[in-house]
């Protein structure tokens, strides 16, 4: 019990530091993390809904990948929670997905400027997810059923993040924290693409060369220590 306390919290968490950021703002967006094959907790929305920034562990509820589950007190599963179901039931790697409304990640896209590492030391973690390529799901549609949701896992492949094209962006990881500082690398590259060519420049890939130099600093920097980081930074 004590551990599934700490994924909620977890859980909770990591809506908050996405609302923080600007990732989903106001009521919209959601994290979800597998607990077992059939299983995951999921942020779901209560009678007093107020927002992603205010999400408290009671709001992240246990149900099956249909949605059936701890609903009481009348919380309802996101409307879009399939697009969660689907990549967990076909991704096995995955354990934790999130969902997000970041303004610049959906501007860069519509306007022509695909995600692609511009940024070399400012962000290495960012630099080698752009690099291995991040995947646009052409549809903006609500991805409110399985057949949606297998279209958009189809456009994700094996990567760890996908563009929704005028809707948002889909990332995972091992834990919520990975998913969310994923899908907060991607917002950083789509802002300073559109800094850049905003001033009039061209946004260009770091050469190959710059690439292969660029460390890996290891997960207790990358994703304990920033993850600390973005929770000391929460109100």
């Amino acid at each position: 019990m004590e551990d599934l306390d700490a994924i909620r919290q977890d859980v909770a968490d990591a809506c908050r530091v996405m609302a923080a950021r600007g990732l989903a703002d106001g009521v919209l967006g959601h994290v979800s993390v597998r607990v077992d094959d059939e299983h995951m907790f999921i942020r779901c929305r209560g009678p007093r809904e107020r927002g992603l920034v205010f999400t408290v562990p009671d709001d992240i509820r246990l149900v099956d990948l249909d949605g059936h589950g701890d609903l009481a007190g009348g919380y309802a599963v996101p409307a879009e929670l399939p697009l969660h179901a689907e990549v967990l039931r076909r991704r096995p790697e995955v354990r934790a997905v999130v969902h997000a409304h970041p303004f610049a990640v959906v501007a860069a896209d519509l306007a022509g400027h695909p995600i692609r590492p511009v940024l070399g030391a400012f962000d290495i973690p960012g630099a080698h997810l752009a690099a291995g390529g991040v995947p646009v799901h052409p549809r903006s549609v609500l991805v409110r059923n399985r057949d949606l949701a297998a279209e958009m896992v189809a456009s994700m492949g094996d990567r760890p993040v996908v563009v929704l094209r005028g809707h948002g962006l889909t990332a995972t990881g091992e834990l919520p924290a990975e998913a969310v500082l994923r899908a907060l690398s991607v917002d950083t590259i789509a802002r300073m693409t559109l800094a850049v060519a905003g001033a009039g420049g061209v946004p260009s890939a770091i050469s190959n060369e710059d690439l292969a130099e660029l460390p890996d600093l290891g997960s207790g920097f990358n994703q304990d220590t920033a993850w600390r980081h973005e929770l000391a930074r929460l109100p």
